[in-house]
């Protein structure tokens, strides 16, 4: 491809822009075009951070625009897994319970939520036997023996009977009017809480998973938090993560919100989907990267984002921030967070293998041990 338009006769002849896209976007189309036999070449990437979204143009020559403007109209982005993803999403909310309090606090904000939402409400618990064969690699011929199908029998009554009792609680706080009168169901499983939580997730693709945490209190070994931190991990369903001492229990009284980004491809889908819960109310959003020191480029794409945003979301108020990493990360988002009165921290969370999470354990699982904030977290897709 020749640059600034000059064909090989020589001859100069006017570009213009047929569509602005993301540095991966832009490159698929700028192929397709050329496989019709129109050429293209890609402007404004800025390879500083070529990956940003909006700031890369596809330019053909003007002779061809309404032959490449049909080729166009017929290009669509999106994934096969994304449409699936997209067409089989119910409207639940999964609330994963273990009968404790913090379990009442994720109900409190499940329910909620769920009529925000006009969604039903799932209460599942998993529970574990020492006869669950994810446990123990038995054989084929194991069979369990009459004393063990006894403690067996037993540990499921005692969770049918726990189930009964949550019922009866959330029962009497609808009558109070405490809880909002919603539909919802209860299920039990046996098995490990983190693999059946995301189990079924993957399967019935809830519209969001309410889970109920410890908080700042809890301690990495805790079995409510690292439960919730391997669903984070495992689901691509977006996850609250409610702790005991949140202050806000209901996303109405959740006013501002901090969104941390890295500049990634992800987080622009991720962003859209955390305004699908918050598009009822006035909030204010702040765009926050977190950085060693100031840099002026970091200023520079904070700002960028915030123009697209609020192009984008024309009704919504956002300001963005540059949080200076002096102190350990917790420590200075936990900083901006009291400063400015942040209801609710959101993120987009990558896949990461189990190794790397072990040595280097992500935001959200940090902030999970660490804070009293409310977390909403969604899987970069």
């Amino acid at each position: 491809m020749e640059k600034d338009g000059k064909k090989k006769n020589s001859h100069d002849e006017k570009l213009v822009t047929v569509a602005i896209h993301s540095y991966e976007k832009a490159h698929i189309l700028k192929s397709i075009l050329e496989s019709e036999g129109i050429p293209a070449v890609i402007h404004g990437i800025k390879m500083i951070d070529p990956v940003i979204p909006g700031n890369v143009r596809v330019r053909i020559n003007e002779t061809d625009l309404s032959e490449a403007l049909r080729i166009i109209e017929k290009v669509d982005f999106t994934s096969q897994a994304d449409k699936e993803l997209e067409r089989e999403i119910r409207k639940e909310i999964l609330v994963p319970v273990d009968f404790s309090e913090y379990s009442l606090a994720a109900c409190e904000f499940g329910f909620r939520l769920a009529q925000d939402l006009d969604c039903k409400v799932k209460l599942l618990h998993a529970f574990f036997t020492p006869f669950y064969p994810g446990a123990i690699p038995f054989g084929d011929s194991f069979t369990l023996q009459a004393t063990d199908k006894e403690i067996y029998q037993d540990i499921k009554s005692k969770t049918e009977s726990e189930m009964q009792n949550l019922v009866k609680k959330i029962e009497m706080e609808i009558t109070a009017g405490t809880l909002p009168r919603v539909s919802y169901q209860t299920v039990l499983l046996e098995g490990l809480p983190e693999e059946e939580i995301i189990s079924y997730s993957k399967k019935m693709r809830p519209t969001a998973i309410v889970m109920g945490t410890r908080g700042k209190n809890a301690k990495e070994l805790d079995l409510i938090g690292s439960v919730t931190a391997e669903v984070m991990e495992g689901c691509r369903t977006p996850i609250f993560a409610i702790p005991e001492g949140a202050k806000a229990r209901d996303l109405s009284a959740m006013k501002n919100i901090v969104f941390l980004t890295n500049f990634q491809e992800r987080e622009f889908k991720a962003f859209d989907i955390m305004m699908r819960f918050l598009k009822k109310y006035p909030v204010k959003v702040y765009l926050t990267h977190i950085a060693k020191k100031e840099d002026v480029w970091n200023e520079i794409k904070l700002s960028g984002i915030q123009k697209r945003f609020s192009d984008l979301y024309p009704q919504l108020q956002t300001e963005y921030r540059l949080i200076e990493h002096n102190e350990g990360m917790e420590e200075s988002i936990d900083k901006f967070v009291k400063e400015q009165n942040i209801d609710i921290i959101s993120l987009s969370s990558s896949r990461r293998n189990i190794f790397a999470r072990m040595f280097n354990p992500g935001i959200a699982r940090r902030m999970l041990f660490h804070s009293d904030t409310p977390l909403l977290v969604i899987k970069g897709m």
